[in-house]
């Protein structure tokens, strides 16, 4: 576990951000609990909400367990916010918020959500662990949770439930469904959206700036949309996919982004057929398509995200 502090003395001057705290905010602690898995940001979410409680003037705490998260492990991370904060860590039932970058990750962490008027913000993405799955052939069940969101979302004060990765991937990079998480957020807190979006500007990279602001401003302007009109949310969760089984025969190809590998050799090692290996460029490729089930191993423990399966038309799929 590692714990940062800041103090509000150690922090630049910023007198207009601190003036805009919301004074039910500085009358106690805040906690915003962010959970996921490896490789889907959520330490950058965090550090972009510890950031801007500082920037307003909060004691902050944050602390962090990420573990093998490289591997899909479990991510997670605490922030608490107010005028004097002592401990790093949230306690169950106390979270005001639980952002879920991961359907399953959100369901296991509910318990920490203050029922009585916590909100809970989740990614509908399923991120399967190769466990959950009885076998590895094509059409086999899988043991994970598939609670549906209308279910989850009756049993808390306030909800948020989007397929932020789809939303991600119109945008054109299905890495930045974090930052779609990040708009939704900022529209049940009250900071200005201006300080998100300087936040957001420093914590990317800076070639990806303008496309993350443009996540950002989908996911608030998704999640304003669903709170004046809840029924939309109802509509769009009841179009939502189940979690995935693993795909028939002949119906799906294994497609790898080369620029976003970074030659970890985890799907190398870890595909049960040996079907993969790393070229000379430390890129990975599939060499033995003929071995390959569709398991999908290999993209659910990619921490780049650079390998998916995609599920083709029937009779269509490149063998």
């Amino acid at each position: 576990m590692r714990t940062e502090t800041a103090r509000r003395d150690d922090l630049p001057s910023n007198d207009a951000a601190s003036n805009d705290a919301a004074p039910e905010a500085r009358a106690g602690t805040r906690n915003v609990l962010i959970v996921g898995v490896g490789g889907q940001g959520v330490i950058m979410v965090s550090k972009v909400m510890a950031r801007i409680s500082q920037l307003h003037g909060f004691d902050v705490k944050q602390s962090e367990v990420h573990g093998m998260a490289k591997r899909g492990g479990v991510v997670f991370s605490h922030v608490r916010y107010g005028e004097t904060v002592w401990s790093p860590t949230i306690p169950k039932g106390k979270a005001d918020v639980l952002v879920a970058l991961e359907w399953a990750e959100g369901l296991r962490w509910l318990n920490f959500l203050n029922k009585e008027s916590g909100t809970f913000i989740a990614d509908t993405q399923h991120i399967v662990p190769p466990f959950a799955c009885l076998d590895r052939k094509r059409g086999a069940r899988s043991g994970y949770l598939i609670e549906p969101p209308e279910v989850v979302l009756d049993q808390v004060a306030d909800g948020y439930a989007l397929d932020a990765t789809a939303l991600a991937t119109e945008l054109g990079d299905r890495r930045i469904s974090n930052t779609i998480l990040l708009g939704a957020l900022s529209s049940v807190l009250d900071f200005e959206p201006e300080i998100w979006r300087q936040v957001i500007a420093e914590m990317v990279p800076p070639k990806t700036v303008e496309l993350n602001l443009k996540a950002f401003e989908t996911g608030r302007d998704w999640a304003l949309r669903v709170h004046e009109n809840p029924e939309l949310l109802r509509q769009e969760l009841r179009h939502l996919p189940l979690p995935p089984v693993v795909a028939e025969p002949d119906d799906f190809e294994l497609r790898i982004t080369e620029e976003w590998c970074k030659g970890c050799d985890i799907c190398v090692k870890m595909c049960p057929e040996r079907c993969l290996s790393l070229n000379a460029l430390t890129v990975a490729e599939l060499t033995r398509p003929e071995r390959c089930t569709g398991c999908r191993i290999c993209e659910w423990l990619c921490p780049d995200f650079a390998i998916e399966v995609v599920k083709l038309p029937a009779g269509a799929a490149a063998r």
